[in-house]
């Protein structure tokens, strides 16, 4: 009896659509799932305010996908270019076959080493055989999907580097005594971390499209229920997620069908010249915050069933943009003032 509830319990996860508050950190994971090209999200806050539940219960509605069947690398059929070796050969003989899965929640070992992460290739089989034979690691299973990463502070900065390098090309590449191996790597990067523990080189921090720094609730109705909701969880796991199913399945689709027109969303120059606008009064330096905001906004009216940016879609998103691109002394405030960001979209 003591296995059955424990396995259970570990199948099934929090609803997504059942944690209360932290609206900022619930849309910026949403968005990414939208669009992947928003560059991951990092979430910063103290112990207990629901980032790692927020994190793996997306899971629950990320949405299907449409893979080269039989690829460890679950290649996308619809993209050749970034398809590796043996499903591009398929694809340009007309063998290619396609099969559906579910986007996953990858989540990356803690102590992982570079290998596991990035894989290995059989130095002595290539040697004997001429033939390259490489054990995929963390990144080739992430290909596709979400990969979440834990206390992303204290990771080897080298690791982080090649993290984030393989999320940025969407390839990863590992070379072994001259013999070289790469396969598509694209993922929707996430990292958690308590900033009491440590914090991330600015460069790297840029590297996150989104940031949001998290608080834990204080009013005591908020507290409340969100303890209540909790125990109920805790004492029937699978009977809670059973009773969110409509909700999640709403979410799910909501989801699945922004992420199909957001490409659609109409950009026209008034939004970029009004995002120009806001990165440039707030000091922000480089243009990467500035392509993330564009991108970031679309993939909001999408989700709101919008065809073109609106003010309101920049507003939504500037503070996850910004917060962790500005210049700011120790302990100041990283908020962004509505006003502020309102008058600089005066023109749209």
């Amino acid at each position: 009896m003591w296995m059955r509830d424990n396995l259970s319990r570990r199948n099934a996860v929090f609803p997504f659509v059942d944690i209360v508050g932290q609206e900022e950190m619930k849309k910026a994971l949403i968005l990414n799932v939208i669009d992947p090209g928003i560059g991951g999200v990092l979430l910063k806050g103290e112990k207990g305010t629901a980032k790692s539940t927020s994190v793996r219960s997306l899971g629950g509605v990320l949405p299907r996908r449409k893979v080269s069947a039989g690829c460890m690398f679950r290649c996308d059929p619809s993209d050749p270019e970034s398809m590796c070796e043996s499903c591009r050969k398929k694809f340009e003989e007309g063998r290619l076959e396609i099969e559906e899965v579910p986007m996953e929640v990858v989540e990356l070992p803690l102590g992982a080493t570079e290998d596991r992460v990035a894989g290995t290739i059989d130095i002595e089989h290539a040697l004997k055989t001429g033939e390259k034979r490489f054990e995929p690691g963390v990144l080739a299973r992430a290909n596709g999907n979400l990969l979440y990463i834990d206390e992303v502070n204290l990771l080897d900065d080298h690791i982080v580097d090649m993290l984030l390098d393989s999320a940025a090309m969407g390839v990863n590449y590992v070379e072994r005594e001259g013999i070289s191996f790469s396969h598509p790597s694209r993922f929707v990067l996430v990292g958690t971390m308590n900033p009491e523990e440590g914090d991330l080189r600015p460069q790297l921090l840029d590297r996150f499209g989104l940031s949001v720094d998290i608080k834990g609730e204080h009013d005591p109705k908020t507290r409340a229920e969100i303890v209540r909701r909790r125990l109920e969880y805790d004492d029937s796991p699978d009977n809670y997620v059973n009773s969110r199913s409509e909700e999640t399945e709403k979410l799910r689709s909501r989801i699945a069908e922004a992420a199909s027109r957001v490409r659609l969303v109409k950009m026209g120059p008034e939004v970029l010249d009004g995002v120009v606008n806001v990165t440039s009064h707030f000091g922000i330096d480089g243009h990467r915050a500035d392509i993330v905001m564009m991108k970031a906004a679309r993939a909001n009216a999408a989700f709101e069933g919008r065809d073109r940016i609106i003010s309101d879609d920049i507003i939504a998103v500037a503070g996850l943009v910004l917060s962790h691109r500005m210049r700011r002394r120790p302990f100041e405030d990283s908020s962004i003032d509505r006003e502020e960001l309102s008058r600089c979209l005066e023109s749209l």
